[in-house]
């Protein structure tokens, strides 16, 4: 399982997530991968709070912000306001549970 930030990100030169990876975190690692429509896919139908705050994200990313805020509000998260890297790094350290 990865644990910290630098081993999930250093996870993104292999082909697909690992298959233990929750669907939120398994979004955000799509996310990284640059496929928005497969980050999307996991998380859209997913309920809770971190399937909404990637979904946020990944609707930030799009430039759907009227989207975004509504999915930042489920995620009880505010709208980010730093630049999308940052957030992506912010949400894998949340949800891993880690902050290296």
């Amino acid at each position: 399982m990865v644990v910290t930030v630098a081993a999930f990100i250093a996870s993104l030169d292999g082909a697909a997530p690992a298959p233990e990876l929750s669907a939120p975190l398994a979004g955000l690692w799509w996310a990284g991968k640059g496929d928005w429509d497969k980050a999307h896919k996991l998380v859209q139908d997913e309920d809770g709070r971190e399937a909404a705050w990637v979904h946020a994200y990944l609707h930030r990313v799009e430039g759907d912000l009227g989207n975004a805020g509504y999915w930042y509000r489920q995620a009880g998260q505010p709208t980010a306001k730093d630049s999308l890297q940052a957030e992506w790094e912010r949400i894998a350290s949340t949800l891993l549970g880690s902050t290296t």
